[in-house]
């Protein structure tokens, strides 16, 4: 990309997909550029609703472009292509090179458009005195980003074998700085690889992100590992770990990822940037560990508690913690109303009720 202005579409500096000359998945504030758009072209776009058509995009969504060949787009940002930064191929020539095709049994959807990457890349914040884990890195773009921001050193854990010649390419044009692990991430221990701080920016396979979100949220003790969570889950399941109680999405995740930390959606992401659109939209959640929880409670008997309440949310809390032993007595020790449902209690209230079960013995 030169000049600011967009070579080609789907990827920064690469290739338009084939068969789709056209079409840019994840334009970031994109407005026009050179000679611009004709007038047709643009009255279009700004029903469409695309950024720089007509209006600023809101902050922190990202929108599908328009077609974007013939008069080109720039993109806002540091406007350049991270070919140029990093002298590796667009990722879908690394794609096509390796006969890489994303997988659904390993929930695998590839993010492509380096733009976006690089947008995630920059949450955390300063990255250069830091490690970072990320899991499930794919054919690489995430990890070009996190490199190119200037990460310290990142740690890589890919289990699909297929992933990892497109990895060592990562790895060999930014020498020491890349270690890739071929495994799973939920028996790989950063701390042995990793010095601290260590930050986690990982565009998580589906099939697994919410299990390994909650045992980095629930380790024995705090503040954890990580210095930051940067993480990319299903819109919906974002949703759910930022929900205030009273609301619908105020569940298992809310409680868990509010009791210790701050949580916000940074970013969200439609299904066209990604290959291949899954079905739902996307959201990038950033979370920082706060340096004391909300209130004191044993993590382990906080996620006994928080799982026993809303594996029955719809039934007042003596019925649904029955499971725990004398819900009544559980309940009143905490100062719960026993008539209470588990999505209108407050965290500090489910710590109570996890102090109280955690005093029986």
């Amino acid at each position: 990309m030169q000049g600011g202005r967009r070579e080609a579409c789907g990827v920064a500096g690469g290739a338009a997909p084939v068969g789709h000359a056209a079409d840019s998945p994840g334009i970031l504030d994109a407005r026009r550029s050179g000679g611009g758009v004709p007038g047709g072209a643009g009255r279009r776009a700004r029903r469409r609703g695309v950024a720089g058509a007509g209006g600023p995009m809101p902050q922190g969504e990202v929108r599908a472009g328009p077609a974007c060949g013939a008069r080109g787009w720039r993109v806002a940002g540091r406007g350049r292509a991270m070919s140029a930064i990093d002298g590796l191929p667009p990722l879908r020539e690394v794609i096509a090179r390796h006969g890489l095709r994303a997988r659904k049994a390993l929930g695998q959807n590839f993010l492509l458009d380096l733009n976006l990457t690089a947008r995630i890349a920059r949450i955390p914040g300063e990255l250069s005195s830091a490690s970072v884990l990320e899991v499930g890195p794919g054919p690489g773009g995430l990890t070009r980003a996190l490199l190119a921001e200037g990460a310290g050193h990142v740690l890589a854990v890919e289990k699909d074998a297929r992933c990892l010649p497109a990895l060592a390419e990562i790895a060999a044009a930014w020498p020491g700085r890349l270690t890739v692990v071929e495994g799973d991430a939920l028996e790989v221990d950063p701390t042995a690889r990793l010095s601290p701080p260590i930050h986690v920016v990982s565009n998580l396979p589906y099939n697994v992100g919410t299990e390994l979100l909650v045992r980095w949220l629930t380790p024995p003790s705090w503040p954890p590992f990580w210095a930051s969570l940067t993480l990319m889950f299903q819109r919906e399941v974002a949703e759910r770990i930022v929900a205030a109680p009273g609301t619908r999405a105020y569940g298992r995740l809310a409680v868990l990822a509010q009791w210790r930390t701050e949580a916000r959606i940074a970013l969200t992401l439609p299904p066209e940037a990604f290959t291949p659109p899954p079905k739902v939209h996307s959201a990038v959640v950033h979370l920082r560990p706060r340096a004391r929880p909300v209130a004191e409670a044993d993590a382990a008997v906080m996620e006994r508690v928080v799982a026993a309440a809303f594996n029955q949310r719809r039934k007042m809390l003596r019925a649904a913690l029955r499971g725990l032993g004398d819900a009544e007595a559980l309940l009143a020790e905490a100062g719960v109303a026993p008539t209470e449902r588990a999505e209108r209690l407050s965290v500090a209230q489910f710590a109570a009720l996890a102090r109280a079960l955690a005093a029986r013995g």
